[in-house]
């Protein structure tokens, strides 16, 4: 047989391992299906021409950089061991490269890894191996029936988790597509995950790991599958809703009833409430291709991250069809500051200054508006003029600069008042910071949404203390 572009694409592509090739400056020119999906990129665009450093995977760079060099003029190098950084989690990869020749001289090179960091963390004693899927139950399902007879369950399944790993859980999306059967297919973040970990350790977060994974099957068994994308990710493929009202009904029992995305869990050194976020679309309804359906439920997975976290989101073509997240993710916490000074600088005025920035701060927020108390201890509103409640007691809630709750159980217990204001406005989750300068406290800046439970994320609170401070001066 011969070796033409198009069965060279197949091969690659079909590779479990990710595989990426480089110019002789380390640059890539190419990368298969794998390194896209183990990255969470949609085309190879975004990394062409580019090294390892501008991508900012490897906390320490140099060995990674040496190792190329070291390929480069002429060595091979097998299973060698590292670590990369893989949307915020640090993960352990083995690696293998050798050069790329052209008429006899090295043009470049080739090389490939996978991820073992689960095999690492059980062999070092740190995890909490478990098997969610079996033979039979996974013999259910006709991809995975005629599977069986070609390899093992262990090679089929995530070594912490025990649910289906990402290779295996993308081809069985795969051959749903193939086979034109309705699905949904999601995708679940842990909320907060790379904080338990860095707070309480790898233990604990590989603790919410199996925990979640666990319930979840629990929950979709006998109509669907739950894999393992990668890190905190999670996928669930859903053959039993499809329809729009039937998605949102089933999600909305996921976070009510199945105590598998919104419950505390304790650690001995410490506890957490482990909520997840969650981006949802189906097929054919939503998109009649793997690419087009991925790309579906990490944008409304990001949707769901920025509206707050602790939420899902079903992919409805109305409403999102012109949704455009990526432009808010390429824009960092630097910038919004600097355009919230620069927009502030030139404004006199405290009600003035906070209208001036109010389209930032609804965009980072996601809010309609911005309430405010100062020494009357009325609560105003930005952008409702005819807003007024009573805040009379909110001093006696904010012992330190800032206060976020998503409930309103501490406003209940420790200003009364200030609660039956809020209660009767509809109001649920609240942040909200100190406006003082050195000792004087001259008012608070409110975020107030009526949505209970919204995670409140530190670039959001980073951004309304940076305002309170704004206006202090």
């Amino acid at each position: 047989m011969e070796m033409t572009v198009e069965l060279f694409n197949s091969i690659i592509n079909t590779a479990q391992d990710c595989v990426f090739w480089k110019d002789k400056d380390r640059r890539f020119v190419g990368v298969n299906q794998a390194f896209l999906d183990f990255y969470g990129f949609e085309s190879a665009d975004i990394l062409i021409g580019k090294n390892d450093e501008d991508m900012g995977w490897h906390s320490d760079p140099e060995p990674f950089k040496q190792d190329e060099l070291d390929v480069l003029a002429g060595k091979s190098t097998y299973k060698v061991q590292g670590k990369c950084v893989i949307r915020g989690e640090e993960r352990d990869i083995v690696a293998s490269k050798q050069p790329l020749y052209d008429n006899g001289k090295i043009v470049g090179l080739v090389g490939s890894f996978s991820d073992i960091t689960d095999v690492v963390r059980r062999k070092n004693g740190l995890d909490h191996y478990q098997t969610i899927y079996t033979i039979d139950k996974l013999r259910k399902y006709s991809f995975f029936d005629k599977l069986m007879d070609e390899v093992s369950l262990n090679e089929i399944l995530d070594p912490l988790t025990g649910v289906i790993s990402r290779a295996y859980s993308v081809r069985f999306v795969r051959s749903l597509i193939a086979e034109r059967r309705p699905f949904t297919f999601a995708m679940i973040d842990l909320d907060n995950f790379k904080f338990i970990n860095d707070s309480l350790g790898h233990t604990a977060g590989d603790k919410v790991l199996t925990t979640v994974s666990k319930r979840l099957a629990d929950f979709v068994d006998g109509f669907g599958i739950v894999g393992r994308f990668g890190g905190d990710e999670l996928l669930m493929i859903d053959l039993e809703h499809i329809k729009t009202d039937d998605k949102i009904s089933f999600f909305k029992k996921l976070y009510t009833n199945s105590m598998a995305l919104r419950f505390t869990m304790d650690f001995g050194n410490g506890g957490s409430f482990i909520t997840g976020t969650v981006g949802a679309a189906s097929f054919p309804e939503d998109a009649d291709n793997y690419a087009d359906l991925f790309s579906l439920i990490d944008k409304m997975l990001y949707y769901g991250k920025n509206k707050g976290r602790n939420c899902f989101t079903v992919y409805q073509e109305k409403k999102h069809k012109n949704l455009e997240v990526t432009k808010i993710a390429r824009r960092g916490l630097y910038t919004y500051i600097h355009q919230l000074r620069t927009s502030l600088e030139d404004v006199d005025g405290f009600e003035n200054k906070l209208k001036a920035a109010m389209p930032i701060l609804t965009e980072i927020l996601k809010v309609r508006d911005i309430y405010y108390v100062r020494n009357d201890n009325r609560l105003k509103a930005v952008m409702t003029p005819d807003f007024d409640g009573d805040a009379t007691d909110i001093a006696e809630l904010m012992t330190e600069d800032l206060f976020s709750e998503n409930t309103l159980d501490k406003v209940k217990n420790n200003s009364p008042v200030f609660y039956n204001t809020l209660i009767s406005n509809g109001f649920e989750t609240i942040l909200i910071v100190r406006i003082r300068k050195a000792e004087n406290v001259s008012g608070y800046l409110v975020c107030a949404v009526k949505r209970s439970l919204r995670i409140w994320q530190e670039n959001e609170c980073a951004v309304l203390y940076f305002v309170a401070g704004l206006l202090s001066e």
